[in-house]
């Protein structure tokens, strides 16, 4: 009986390697064939230096050249530079993460997180979109600021998002803001975009009042950003959210976001809300953050 067994198995394994490779297994093989760059970090102590601070030397044929990392315009421009930096040299989590969370909190709900129509703000090369679609969500929107990001979208990952808009949040046309609202997301993500001035105060409250008035909401922020002595704007728009009528907070989580370039773990905070109305117009004015 064993040998029976033992030779039914290998017929399945000749049938699975004889069979036409599926696409998952086929875009993760290609991904591990992109081009390696020739990145190499500061020799020196870089801790006295901000995360918007931080910067590589990229090698090149023509020579070196420093690029600091939230120059994400140049980086995009090259295919696979960013995972290379942020997913494999510094081990970044947080797509996953605020993921996870997010449908930890949706599961306290009579919701799905597959059905939910997602807004990702700040949706870069759709590294969070990848990782929304693993999990089953099939209704994605993109949001940036910077056409690189859209372009390094379509050339790396085709197909993830129904739409892709390049727009400042802070200056849309009123046409542009009913078409963004027209495709009815219920939920709002962001992740590794907020603060360090790419995604201003402004651009997050509309993105909000973008999906339904009780749509969820995840989004990761530096642990900093809840400390009372850090009075930057952002940081106290965040505080000021999170304990407003405006959001009920389901899940909050302390992770490690990545490591910095001297290897130390950058601590943030993963956070899933539930919207229970629109953020009225006024609401950075009367917190004097306008």
């Amino acid at each position: 009986m064993r040998v029976v067994a033992l030779k039914e198995h290998a017929r399945r394994l000749l049938k699975l390697a004889q069979s036409p490779p599926n696409h998952k297994f086929a875009r993760q093989s290609k991904g591990s064939m992109q081009k390696r760059h020739r990145i190499q970090f500061p020799k020196g102590e870089t801790s006295h230096l901000d995360q918007n601070e931080a910067y590589f030397f990229l090698q090149e044929d023509s020579g070196q050249r420093k690029i600091l990392f939230h120059d994400y315009d140049e980086i995009y421009k090259l295919p696979g530079l960013y995972e290379q930096i942020f997913y494999d040299r510094l081990k970044c989590t947080s797509p996953g993460k605020v993921t996870s969370i997010l449908e930890a909190a949706v599961r306290q709900s009579q919701d799905n997180l597959s059905e939910l129509r997602i807004l990702d703000l700040g949706a870069g090369n759709g590294m969070m979109g990848e990782a929304l679609k693993n999990h089953g969500v099939s209704r994605l929107i993109g949001v940036d600021i910077i056409p690189e990001a859209y372009d390094a979208t379509i050339r790396d990952r085709p197909g993830m998002y129904d739409a892709y808009y390049v727009e400042d949040f802070t200056r849309l046309t009123e046409e542009k803001r009913e078409e963004i609202r027209s495709w009815q997301c219920d939920c709002m993500v962001t992740v590794a975009a907020l603060g360090f001035g790419d995604i201003p105060p402004k651009a997050f409250i509309e993105a909000m009042n973008s999906v339904k008035s009780e749509a969820w909401v995840a989004f990761n922020i530096k642990e900093t950003f809840f400390d009372r002595q850090d009075d930057s704007g952002f940081s106290r728009m965040i505080r000021e959210l999170i304990f407003s009528d405006y959001l009920d907070v389901y899940y909050i989580e302390r992770y490690r976001h990545r490591l910095s370039i001297d290897g130390v773990p950058l601590y943030y905070f993963a956070i899933a809300c539930r919207k229970t109305s629109d953020i009225p117009d006024e609401f950075l004015e009367l917190k004097g953050m306008a």
